[in-house]
């Protein structure tokens, strides 16, 4: 177990790049270095993370853990990949709250925010070439992106991933795939519990704490598509609490730190609990996680038959689809509007993006490149 944890922990502290850089170092260190699995047997993983609602990339960390050791193996990972980017964030959200009021550290401040424009636009075009691939894929991630911008809100964007989902499935292929002769099989203790913790999410809100396991609990479990895409959920849920600007500073602190993005939790649970920031954060993280993580255990075994069902398939690359629409809509409302106020703004965006998309510079380098152009400009003003 504690090699486990070594393994995970390294890979905690390096992992820049979001959550398709996760999975493509995943790949190296546990199927060509440490060959515990497969290329197939590990696409299966990074599938079954793509159907689920959740963190894409922490579930296949998880599920890597739960294969090699089981439920205690598949903790561990979690807890490994995921304390890095948690200690950096609650730190960033409890020592930085006198120093935001200095102008160097609102120029870099607004750096991160600049980076947050950049690194989600990339977002958007890496994942309308994976997730658009026919006519129909780019009419649900354009028919998603135009609801959102008329419509933002939680309601629209729930609405447009059960469209989604209708419209995908109904148009599904039915003649590519067999039906396995077995059902899938179902893990009845996570299930059992996935099913209290989702009461315990329902019930009417007894205070602060619970209020924030309930929101952020909701949060996870609605998010297809992970990293990115819980943006404007979290914005959503945490909106009346949270100004757009502190929101958006902890969004881009995630995109600073290695590690899964959906430890933006534990900087907006700091924030929300300010007399017990320790506990706020550690609840609204491991809330977030909690769904995608307990429906991984859940659904492990029978994933293979399952995916085999060509609706089911069909379900699932068309929320892929929406959630390129959803993702579009968030970089226009909160992130782009919320960073670029003028040219020299933009400009800075699109050397961001030449740098990242061109020179392919590493994500620690942007982000210091972008800190470098922002203090600059901070400086000669």
């Amino acid at each position: 177990m504690w090699s486990l944890f070594v393994q995970f922990l390294m890979l905690g502290c390096v992992s820049f790049g979001g959550p398709a850089a996760h999975i493509g170092y995943f790949r190296k260190k546990f199927v060509e270095q440490e060959k515990w699995l497969d290329d197939a047997a590990y696409g299966r993983l990074v599938a079954l993370s793509q159907f689920l609602p959740g963190p894409g990339s922490s579930q296949v960390g998880f599920a890597l853990g739960y294969r090699r050791a089981g439920v205690p193996g598949a903790l561990v990972a979690f807890v490994g990949f995921t304390l890095p980017s948690f200690i950096l964030l609650y730190l960033l959200a409890t020592l930085s709250v006198d120093a935001l009021d200095s102008p160097v550290m609102g120029a870099v401040i607004h750096g991160l925010k600049l980076l947050a424009v950049v690194v989600v636009a990339d977002a958007v075009l890496g994942m309308s070439r994976s997730f658009c691939q026919t006519a129909l894929h780019w009419a649900l991630a354009i028919f998603s992106a135009a609801v959102l911008l008329v419509l933002p809100g939680l309601a629209a964007q729930l609405s447009v991933l059960g469209i989604a989902v209708l419209v995908a499935a109904w148009q599904a292929p039915t003649s590519i795939a067999t039906p396995p002769e077995t059902p899938p099989r179902v893990q009845w203790l996570p299930l059992l519990l996935l099913v209290l913790a989702v009461g315990v999410a329902l019930m009417p809100a007894s205070g602060l704490m619970h209020r924030i396991y309930a929101d952020f609990f909701q949060a996870g479990a609605l998010v297809f598509g992970g990293g990115h895409v819980v943006l404007p959920l979290l914005q959503e849920t945490t909106g009346e609490l949270i100004t757009p600007d502190r929101f958006l500073t902890g969004y881009a602190a995630a995109q600073a730190v290695p590690g899964p993005m959906f430890t933006l939790a534990t900087f907006l649970g700091a924030d929300l609990a300010p007399e017990a920031p320790l506990l706020g954060a550690a609840l609204a993280t491991v809330a977030l996680f909690l769904p995608g993580l307990l429906l991984v255990l859940v659904l492990y075994h029978g994933w293979e038959a399952l995916a085999s069902r060509p609706r089911v398939a069909a379900a699932a690359a068309g929320i892929n689809a929406a959630v390129v629409g959803l993702l579009l809509s968030a970089l226009y409302q909160p992130v782009f509007i919320s960073a670029v106020f003028d040219a020299a703004d933009m400009a800075m965006v699109v050397v961001g993006l030449y740098l990242l998309k061109q020179r392919k510079l590493p994500i620690l380098w942007l982000i210091l490149a972008m800190l470098a152009m922002s203090l600059a400009r901070w400086a000669l003003v």
